[in-house]
């Protein structure tokens, strides 16, 4: 396996930091194609770094057509040159933003939805769990399924900036080609679909009890798994 020394990356958007660097050797001809890259394990350490922005980098350039995974054996150049989106979309908010936003936000909008969600609001948030499930038992994961109970989940909270702070996420989702890669490699799982939708169940029951200290358990666990279904899987 070809040797190549990174140089440590610092500060904000640390993926695009690892992509620019992979995709520079690439190009320069450090890595030819059908050459194997080093390990995540081997990039988290060269480039001092946790496996998160290893694994945003890494996804942006099989998007972008640089490289290939093969299942068990690693992660291979497949391309010296972008055939596949636009490497500038990587300027945009990028997945781990959304993903830190969610965790830290997502939790205090369904406490206060706990607290005052009226009786039309739950019956809004049973009908789209009832249409996940549906989704589920079809065996298909629809997006806006998802995104509109998390929406609706905000709308319950009757607190206009959480509502705000809610589509603004919504739209990051829906504009950040990465996040959408990656998506549609994990969350959309067949596997995963199920957990998925028990998760989302539970938080449907919590705001319909009005527990807002269960609520927030359970939403807090909901985005820890987000995160691990994204880059621990």
């Amino acid at each position: 396996m070809i040797f190549i020394n990174f140089n440590p990356v610092s500060s904000k958007k640390l993926y695009i930091q690892i992509y620019n660097q992979i995709l520079a050797e690439i190009q320069a001809g450090s890595f030819k194609v059908g050459d194997k890259l080093p390990s995540e394990r081997e990039l988290c350490a060269q480039f001092g770094v946790s496996r998160a922005p290893v694994r945003q980098a890494l996804s942006a350039l099989e998007m972008n057509g640089i490289i290939y995974s093969r299942q068990g054996e690693g992660v291979f150049v497949k391309s010296t040159h972008i055939t596949n989106g636009n490497s500038q979309s990587l300027e945009s908010v990028s997945p781990e933003d959304i993903v830190e936003a969610r965790m830290n936000i997502e939790p205090l909008i369904i406490k206060f939805a706990a607290l005052r969600a009226t009786d039309e609001d739950i019956e809004e948030l049973k009908q789209t769990i009832k249409k996940m499930e549906e989704e589920t038992r079809s065996g298909i994961y629809v997006p806006e399924t998802d995104e509109q109970l998390h929406m609706g989940i905000a709308k319950a909270s009757h607190n206009d900036l959480f509502i705000t702070f809610m589509s603004s996420i919504t739209n990051a989702m829906k504009q950040q080609e990465m996040w959408q890669f990656i998506r549609d490699r994990t969350v959309t799982r067949s596997d995963y679909q199920e957990v998925n939708f028990q998760e989302h169940k539970l938080l449907i029951q919590a705001i319909e009890d009005r527990n807002e200290k269960e609520a927030v358990e359970r939403m807090t666990t909901h985005m820890q798994n987000l995160y691990d279904r994204y880059w621990k899987s």
